[in-house]
């Protein structure tokens, strides 16, 4: 597997583009699929996406008071267990480099009565507009693979948090359950885009993010990545037999 591509290039999905053009690319798949993201979320995942997201919430336990940033925030699944956990007098900030996905967040989260806790940032996650050691807790769930140059971006969260502070990472990673691996293909392949056209009408944006999947770097790959990067007691946990892990580190 091709953990990252060179610097004036990139993958989309299987394709090698140039390294400039990803970050538009990727943001037109998801301006096209945000008003039925969560539905495709629960019809792609069998629900499983929540419980994986449980697991993160669990993994960051954020304290009352703490500054908290979600990265690629989406429609605020991750945000609003965050709100929760630092309460009144937290901060999460809701961020995403897709104005579409974040505008769909803030209404589902304002939907959901959380409002005094959450502000709403477009940010690049590769150059994150926060001065040095922002925050006690970073997440980022099922997006650090759609950022250009992943390297840049885990420097930029280890730069952002402060001492004591980690990063807990949710991703779709390598499944070890060799037997299930041909299930897998036909699913993300065949079965995926046909249900991303029926019900987003949108078949190729839900065969790019199967491939993307396929390109991410595997587990051990983004655990050494997350110590070049600077982190401290990096681990993960597989999830689902290795379809998601999550990884996390710390900062000292």
């Amino acid at each position: 597997m091709n953990t990252q591509s060179s610097a004036d290039e990139a993958h989309f999905g299987f394709e090698r583009i140039p390294a400039a053009e990803k970050s538009r690319r990727v943001g037109e798949v998801f301006s096209s699929v945000a008003g039925r993201y969560d539905v495709m979320n629960d019809l792609m995942s069998a629900g499983l996406h929540r419980l994986w997201k449980h697991q993160a919430l669990n993994q960051v336990a954020a304290r009352p008071g703490q500054q908290v940033l979600d990265l690629a925030a989406g429609t605020g699944d991750l945000s609003a267990g965050l709100a929760r956990q630092v309460g009144e007098t937290g901060r999460v900030i809701v961020s995403d480099i897709n104005a579409d996905m974040l505008n769909e967040g803030r209404d589902r989260l304002l939907d959901q009565g959380l409002v005094g806790n959450l502000d709403y940032v477009i940010a690049n996650a590769e150059a994150l507009p926060f001065p040095d050691r922002s925050f006690d807790r970073i997440t980022i769930a099922f997006g650090l693979r759609n950022v250009t140059h992943i390297p840049r971006a885990l420097a930029a969260m280890q730069r952002t948090l402060r001492p004591g502070g980690q990063v807990v990472i949710l991703e779709f990673s390598t499944l070890y359950l060799k037997a299930l691996k041909p299930i897998y293909d036909l699913y993300s392949f065949q079965v995926l885009p046909r249900m991303g056209r029926l019900v987003a009408n949108d078949a190729e944006s839900y065969r790019y993010l199967a491939e993307s999947i396929r390109m991410h770097p595997d587990q051990d790959t983004l655990y050494e990545m997350m110590i070049e990067a600077g982190f401290e007691d990096c681990d993960y946990i597989n999830l689902s037999g290795g379809l998601v892990a999550l990884h996390h580190g710390h900062v000292y």
